[in-house]
Order: C-alpha cells, then sequence, then structure tokens
C-alpha cells in the first residue's frame, strides 16, 4: 500500500467551522504559454442506442504511450478535467506520451437531461466506450482514469467484467462502498422524499437562474444556509452533492478563475441516481437495482471481480461529498484479494474534485496519477 498521510475513520467535523467565509487564496495560475491541442468528437452509440461523445485529445507530439480513458462524475462533463489551471490532468497526461480520451456519459450535462441511474452507464455507456476507443486507436488495451459517479458505474463495468480490455484503473473519491457524512444521509433518507413530488431532478443552476416556484425555494435555502462565497452555483453544488461550505473542494484549492469557471460546469442530476446511492450507502457497498440489466451481478463484493486490472484509489482527505472511508474501504477490499497489488492514496488537503482543479493539484496529485498508469 502506498498512503500519503491521512485518518482513515468518518471525518469529524463542525458545521459552525465550516460555515465561515473563506477568502480564495491559491494564486490564479494561467499557462506561460497554451499548448497546442486539438480535439475530436468521436460519436458512439450506448448499448442501449443512446447517443453519446467521446472527446480524443491530441497534443503536440505523438503519444508513445497507449490510451487513456477519462470518466466524469455526475450532473457535470467532460470538460471537468480542464479547469483554468496551469496544467490539468489532459495536459499531464499528454506530457506523459498517453493518448487522451474523455467520454461523455449519459450523465454528462452536454446529453440531454435523462433520468439514469449507475446500472444504465455500467451496462450500456463504458464498455461501448471502451471497445470505441479500442476500435479508434488499434489497442487492445486501455487505461483509465476515473472519478465520483464516473467511477462507481465505471467499477461496476469492471466487477462485471465489462471491460476486459482495461488493465490499469485510476479511481477517485468512491468505489464500491459510498461512505457519506451523516447530515448527507439525512438529506438522502428525509429531505429526498419530501422533494421528489416536486421535481425529478436537482441542478446547481438554480444558484444562478431559478425557473420554477420550487427551485427558487431551493436557491432561498440555500443562501439562507451557505455563507462560504457569493458563487450561486458552487452553494447549490455544495447543498446537492455534500455536507460541507463547501463539500466537493477547498476554496484555498481553487484559483479565482476556476471558481468562476464552474458556474457553468454543473447542471441536471436525476433523483433517480440518488435512489440507487441510497441503497449502495445502505448496504455498505454497491448493488444493482431490481430493473438491472442481467450483465449486472446484484451485489458487488458478493464474489470474486471479473477483472484483472490494477487499481490505484485516490481519496481527498476532506472529501465531504463521499468520506474518504469509501476509497479505504475498497482498497481493503481488492487488497484483501490479491495482496499488495493495488495503491491508495489518502491525499490531506484535498476534497473531491480540487483533486483535479486544484491549482496545485500538477505538483500534488498528478504524479501519483500517471506513476499508477506507469506501473503497467
Amino acid at each position: 500500500m502506498v498512503c500519503t498521510r491521512g485518518r482513515y475513520g468518518p471525518s469529524v467535523f463542525s458545521f459552525a467551522d465550516l460555515a465561515r467565509p473563506v477568502e480564495l487564496n491559491a494564486p490564479a495560475i494561467t499557462r506561460d504559454a497554451a499548448p497546442s491541442t486539438t480535439d475530436r468528437v468521436v460519436p458512439f452509440t450506448a448499448e442501449d442506442g443512446m447517443p453519446l461523445t467521446l472527446i480524443h485529445v491530441q497534443g503536440e507530439q505523438p503519444p508513445h504511450r497507449g490510451p487513456v480513458l477519462l470518466v466524469h462524475g455526475a450532473g457535470v462533463r467532460a470538460n471537468i478535467f480542464r479547469a483554468p489551471v496551469r496544467t490539468t490532468i489532459v495536459d499531464a497526461l499528454l506530457d506523459a506520451g498517453y493518448d487522451v480520451w474523455l467520454e461523455n456519459w449519459r450523465a454528462s450535462i452536454d446529453v440531454p437531461p435523462n433520468p439514469w441511474n449507475l446500472d444504465e452507464a455500467a451496462a450500456y455507456d463504458h464498455p461501448k466506450a471502451v471497445e470505441k476507443v479500442v476500435a479508434e486507436t488499434g489497442h487492445d488495451r486501455v487505461k483509465a482514469i476515473i472519478h465520483c459517479q464516473g467511477s462507481t458505474s465505471f467499477m461496476m463495468s469492471a466487477v462485471a467484467g465489462l471491460v476486459p480490455q482495461v488493465t490499469t484503473i485510476v479511481s477517485n473519491a468512491v468505489a464500491l462502498h459510498p461512505v457519506v457524512p451523516r447530515f448527507s444521509e439525512f438529506k438522502m433518507n428525509v429531505l429526498l422524499p419530501l422533494v421528489r413530488p416536486f421535481t425529478t431532478y436537482m441542478n446547481p443552476q438554480w444558484g444562478e437562474r431559478a425557473p420554477t416556484p420550487f427551485a427558487k425555494a431551493i436557491r432561498a435555502l440555500v443562501n439562507l444556509t451557505h455563507h462560504e462565497c457569493d458563487n450561486g452555483v458552487c452553494k447549490q453544488v455544495s447543498f446537492t452533492y455534500g455536507s460541507g461550505f463547501p463539500a466537493l473542494w477547498s476554496h484555498a484549492n481553487l484559483n479565482d478563475a476556476t471558481h468562476e469557471w464552474l458556474k457553468d460546469e454543473f447542471a441536471e442530476v436525476p433523483l433517480r441516481f440518488y435512489e440507487q446511492i441510497v441503497e449502495g450507502v445502505k448496504a455498505g457497498h454497491l448493488v444493482s437495482m431490481p430493473d438491472a440489466d442481467d450483465a449486472l451481478p446484484a451485489d458487488y463484493i458478493a464474489e470474486r471481480p471479473r477483472t484483472d486490472a490494477r487499481f490505484a484509489f485516490f481519496a481527498g482527505e476532506d472529501n465531504l461529498c463521499f468520506l474518504p472511508e469509501s476509497q479505504v474501504k475498497t482498497f481493503a477490499y481488492f487488497d484483501a484479494l490479491d495482496p499488495g497489488r493495488h495503491r491508495l492514496h489518502v491525499l490531506p488537503r484535498y476534497g473531491h474534485l480540487d483533486v483535479f482543479m486544484g491549482a496545485r493539484a500538477a505538483e500534488d496529485i498528478f504524479p501519483l496519477m500517471i506513476d499508477a498508469l506507469n506501473r503497467d
């Protein structure tokens, strides 16, 4: 096991401490010279017929390593890996010689809103995305960096044996064992049933534009309880996805440009997705819903995973969306099956998305991820 300093138990925190305003103190960082990259949008079709896309990012030099697929989380899009910082994870991978592919799966805000759940992504989206990368590149081995619900759903694909081409997986925030703060459990178990009669989705854009009386009520509630900054989307993201002020990052880790940029990077997320996470939190590990595709197991830890992939699990120590215990538990599960083969990194001073969006992530985190990819 490789682990930076970190605590392994559930986080203990005071809402009074977290609610005070935080000044953005990370320096605004831009590249001295913008890299020359070319984006090629590659359409593909999910197993159930949904049209999706891959973004193939090509740098100034041709890659000398194989393809790596980046998979975003819920209610964002592939662009979440390209915050306005000096070096993004995409830049770092290109510099390391990788052939970079970004997947827009059905949770992407670049896809028309739909009532997706993790089962659909695992059975229909990720296997077809991997197949498309293999077909486009001619490589029969693919590596992956997966985040949040892109991570949970991609892990489901891997454990079910649906992405056998993937040999190395770097997972951030949560994998097979979702563990959330206590207040998040309260919101999922008590508040979720209360809002279901009024809406089928939540949307952080309500912090900027609230189109319905219900959306206006949610915005008023968030403005009443969140005083950590003046960015309405930032505050709505915290209310939607976690239990912090903010929940998905530390303001100290973001430069001003990124804090402004994120206003356009979050949109609809369906309540149907939350219902599956509720069941996973209750069970202590991911489970398929009753109507899941037959290719998926009902219980993701009941039998040995049908994958030979090597895993590296990353967890921000200050993550208030999914507690670091989530990744610690999944690492322990895989390490018991194959001792010494997998890695765990618990990252001090980082949370959920600042692992990728942080102004200093290129120095603190990306080398660890690339080292994990390079092990094969």
